[in-house]
Parts: C-alpha cells; sequence; structure tokens
C-alpha cells in the first residue's frame, strides 16, 4: 500500500470510532508549503479512555498497535503510535494538550483533501498553527531541525499574503517563539527575491 492509501485508511477508522482528530506535521506542512515525502503521519486526537479498547480493535487487523503504550499516552497526555503491517507505514497520535494554544489549534481545524486526486476529505490543522507548530518543535529539538525550519519557511513562503499574520504574532508572542517567527520570515522573503 502506498502512504496516501494507508492514511486514508487511518482516517477511516478514526471516523468508524467517532475520534475528532486533525493531521499536523508533514502532511499537513506539504499542504501549505513545500511537498516533501515522508514515512509517517502525524495526528493529535481527542480520544478517550473508554474508546481505547474498541481502538484496538479496530486497528489491530492491518496495525500493530499496543495497548498499554495508548493507556501511557493518554495518562500523561502524550503520545502513541502504529504501524501499518503491510507498508510500515506509521501513523503518531499526540494527545490532544490541555495547552491554549493547543485547544484552539484543534477548535479551527479544518477538511480538506487528503491529496488533489482523492475525494476523501481529512481534518487538518491550518496554515497559521502548523507554522507555529513547526516553530515550536523546531525551538524543542534545540534549534537544530533542518526539516522543521525548511517547513516553516515553506509555509511562510508559499501562503504569503494568505495567512492571518495578527493571529500568528499573537500565538508566537503567547508561546515565546517571536524571535523564531521574526528570523523566519526574514529567510521566508529572501528566499521570494
Amino acid at each position: 500500500m502506498e502512504p496516501l492509501e494507508v492514511l486514508q485508511l487511518v482516517v477511516s477508522k478514526l471516523d468508524e470510532l467517532s475520534v475528532p482528530y486533525m493531521l499536523g506535521g508533514s502532511f499537513a506542512s506539504s499542504l501549505y508549503g513545500f511537498a516533501r515525502t515522508t514515512q509517517d503521519a502525524d495526528f493529535v486526537v481527542y480520544l478517550r479512555a473508554d474508546q481505547v479498547e474498541r481502538f484496538v480493535e479496530i486497528f489491530r487487523c492491518e496495525f500493530y498497535v499496543d495497548r498499554g503504550s495508548i493507556e501511557r499516552a493518554l495518562g500523561a497526555e502524550s503520545s502513541f503510535n502504529v504501524v501499518h503491517l503491510e507498508s510500515a507505514f506509521k501513523a503518531d497520535f499526540f494527545i490532544l494538550k490541555g495547552r491554549s494554544f493547543d485547544q484552539t489549534s484543534f477548535s479551527r481545524r479544518q477538511p480538506r483533501p487528503i491529496d488533489p486526486d482523492s475525494r476523501l476529505e481529512a481534518y487538518f490543522q491550518t496554515a497559521e498553527d502548523t507554522l507555529l507548530s513547526k516553530l515550536d518543535w523546531f525551538r524543542q529539538g534545540g534549534g537544530v531541525s533542518e526539516t522543521q525550519w525548511r517547513d516553516a519557511l515553506g509555509i511562510l513562503k508559499a501562503q504569503a499574503g494568505r495567512l492571518d499574520m495578527s493571529y500568528v504574532r499573537h500565538w508566537a508572542e503567547e508561546l515565546g517563539l517571536l524571535g523564531l517567527l521574526n528570523q523566519a520570515t526574514l529567510e521566508a522573503n529572501m528566499l521570494s527575491k
């Protein structure tokens, strides 16, 4: 199976479970910026403890899934993953955190086609929130991930003039990312010349 087919499979299973989700990470940054290949997909999920049993049941036929890692992730508001057995494609699930930015970002998710040739839609993080998340991941990783930085620059360049920059600046200030945002904006503007 191709990655997009596995992604569609994961989305259909989340829909079947009625688990609210949004796609972020490289799939979202590729939608809004520069496309790049990846062997995993990042989902933010609002998964409840009473849904774990059914989640495992629905995924286990086609994916490696570990109930213990899901329960630990729920308790710590962290992450777990499932791995598609045939393709080894990985879906990372990040439990929705209580932080104000995370709650706001999740409430703003939007349905978009998974790819131009597909009629299947999935909920994606917005361009603004993807940009902020990429800058946040860049900072959390010690400011060394070229991939996270390129993704942020790609969004700024491809979405120039379409981003709600007052929203972005507000949250960048709240999250302590204003310096990184300013630096990325300057670099993205230089790429446009």
